[in-house]
């Protein structure tokens, strides 16, 4: 390779790159965690080697020369194919990953049951599933998506919130509770009966019993009277092992209705304001517009 072939040193060809688009050495320094006087000993070495100035310095920063403009297009595209190939080579070699976050009973009861066709579309993602009952932070929790349960018109600090599902409430027991106690016919007849308790939160979250007898205008009996869980996971187990009757969500009980593991036993639902909303708050990848566009399809939504 002949002396005129020869490219000039790549830090030196990066530091005067970066002084070019910024118009000045002072600004590129702090770009690149340097000094000034590296900068433009960088710099000056670069013009000595191409034996031509390749910026005019003033008082205000510097611009660029003729040759400097012809030298700072070739650099800035070049370095630009740089950047987007090792970009990509990266991205290859980085495993693809969601993280998901939702409470115990969707993650149970909806999601896991089709988690596995998500993975056959996109069999090379990593995926992640975080359940807690807290209330979901944007501002905090790690999380690509969240499926959070609460209201839609809540002041959700996220990228894009869709109410999946509403809240929509059913008494439900298993059919051996219901055969040990055949005068339960209305509502009315509900406080004479074990009752299965999802732990409250302040402010409230979810509909209560007390929430339900208010709504058919009757009063609720005492709590103590039935058993109280921390998540819907135990409240439809224990209904399942007959031992009481529970508020059932859909589309969490969906499928134990329909298995026949569980009983609606009146036609008299409950539906609020609240519901199971699609929480985004990361900047849109590949890996996370497939799975909402998956989840939102599973849903019956419309595709976005």
């Amino acid at each position: 390779m002949s002396r005129q072939d020869r490219l000039p040193p790549m830090q030196a060809l990066t530091m005067f790159e970066s002084a070019a688009r910024l118009a000045s050495f002072t600004a590129a320094a702090r770009e690149l965690g340097s000094t000034q006087p590296a900068v433009s000993q960088r710099v000056v070495q670069l013009e000595e080697a191409l034996g031509t100035p390749l910026f005019e310095r003033g008082h205000r920063g510097v611009t660029l020369t003729e040759d400097g403009e012809r030298l700072f297009e070739a650099v800035h595209h070049a370095l630009d194919t740089i950047r987007a190939a090792t970009a990509e080579i990266r991205a290859r070699r980085t495993p693809h990953t969601l993280t998901l976050s939702t409470d115990f009973g969707f993650a149970t009861y909806w999601l896991m049951p089709r988690l596995s066709q998500f993975k056959a579309l996109m069999p090379d993602v990593d995926v992640k599933i975080i359940t807690s009952q807290s209330v979901f932070d944007p501002s905090h929790d790690q999380a690509d998506i969240a499926i959070a349960f609460g209201d839609a018109h809540a002041d959700w600090t996220a990228r894009g919130v869709v109410k999946l599902f509403p809240e929509h409430v059913v008494p439900v027991c298993s059919p051996a509770f219901l055969a040990a106690h055949p005068s339960l016919r209305t509502p009315s007849d509900l406080p004479g009966v074990p009752l299965l308790h999802l732990e409250p939160t302040q402010p409230a979250r979810w509909l209560s019993w007390a929430d339900w007898f208010s709504v058919h205008g009757l009063d609720a009996p005492a709590a103590h009277r039935g058993i109280t869980f921390n998540s819907f996971t135990l409240v439809a187990h224990a209904a399942i092992m007959g031992q009481g009757v529970a508020l059932g969500w859909a589309p969490l009980v969906d499928e134990l209705l329909a298995t026949g593991q569980l009983v609606e036993l009146f036609d008299t639902p409950v539906v609020t304001e609240r519901g199971y909303l699609l929480v985004t708050q990361r900047t849109a990848t590949p890996v996370i517009n497939a799975f909402r566009q998956w989840l939102l399809g599973e849903c019956g939504l419309d595709m976005e």
